[in-house]
């Protein structure tokens, strides 16, 4: 573990990797989860939403969690900060952004996106400039006959108007951007690839282009791209929760290191005092079990060699 970065539970877990013949293994840093997603590395801390439980959770460096807001109403997805330090949450089923605010104001509205959103919302990631960038899920979730149909990754600028940014995306899910921000990463979950875009001055996007087609797990499952991240290398780590495995994607698209992850991996950060700690969130369930069902996610983590870069 990098030093500061404490764990909640000590036991390590040992896997296979690509690493010559060396096992790699992944600590465990929190246990007990429903469904951890959106991970972001914070002011020292580690930031998930709590899915199915409805919670942004916060952990320090000694591995305590707190519930930073408790929805009732909805279920938070991606998490961003603004320039002011402002915490903004996705709400997937409103279609809205929460802007967080200390008790007892609670949240308030940030942005409506129902307008230019059909379904469920999912991820974000906001720049140091203030812009944020939204995905969609795309389909209807709740309906085992729907499917995935092109949807937009949608711009909410600096001053909270809300654009189309780009279209036809299949399933847009995890986004990255680079350390200069000028690069904005795209992971399509049901197109099995990696689709990077320039962020021009005013936070709109040009120059669409493929970025990694990735590659059938071991397994020959399809890869489905989830939450991703970026390192200092303009590397992109990305989650495929189908293929339950992390992957280290280099700027030419190539797939560097394969890591698998003991159930399905959702998302990635890099953290810790030095961005060198590789979070990784999972759930042993993909569908949201029933009630009485134990809470199966988990985060691990890994220590890599190349820091972490950009936002989240």
């Amino acid at each position: 573990m990098s030093p500061g970065v404490a764990l909640s539970s000590p036991a390590s877990l040992l896997v296979k990797g690509n690493d010559g013949d060396a096992a790699v293994t992944l600590e465990r840093f929190a246990t007990e989860l429903d469904y951890p997603e959106c991970p972001r590395w914070h002011d020292g801390a580690l930031w998930i939403s709590e899915m199915w439980s409805r919670a942004v959770v916060r952990f320090d460096d000694t591995g305590r969690r707190q519930v930073v807001h408790q929805f009732t109403d909805d279920q938070p997805g991606g998490l961003g900060w603004l320039p002011d330090g402002g915490l903004v949450v996705v709400g997937m089923e409103s279609r809205l952004l929460h802007r967080m605010y200390p008790d007892p104001a609670g949240s308030g509205l940030y942005a409506d996106l129902t307008a230019t959103t059909p379904w469920a919302l999912n991820d974000m990631v906001i720049g140091k400039t203030g812009h944020a960038y939204v995905s969609q899920v795309g389909f209807d979730l709740a309906d085992a006959a729907s499917r995935p149909a092109p949807s937009p990754v949608i711009h909410v600028d600096d001053r909270g108007a809300v654009s189309v940014a780009a279209e036809g995306l299949v399933v847009p899910n995890g986004m990255a951007l680079s350390g200069d921000g000028e690069t904005l990463v795209v992971a399509e979950t049901f197109g099995g690839r990696l689709t990077a875009f320039t962020v021009c001055p005013d936070g709109s996007l040009d120059d669409r282009r493929v970025l990694a087609e990735l590659p059938p797990a071991p397994d020959h499952r399809y890869a489905r791209p989830d939450g991703i991240c970026l390192d200092e290398e303009d590397a992109a780590w990305v989650a495929d929760w189908r293929g339950c495995q992390v992957l280290r994607v280099s700027a030419d698209g190539t797939v560097v290191r394969r890591i698998p992850s003991p159930t399905h991996a959702l998302a990635v950060v890099l953290g810790g005092p030095e961005r060198r700690t590789l979070f990784i969130c999972t759930s042993r369930h993909m569908v949201r079990p029933g009630p009485d069902a134990w809470p199966e996610g988990a985060v691990f983590t890994l220590d890599v060699d190349v820091p972490g870069a950009g936002e989240p």
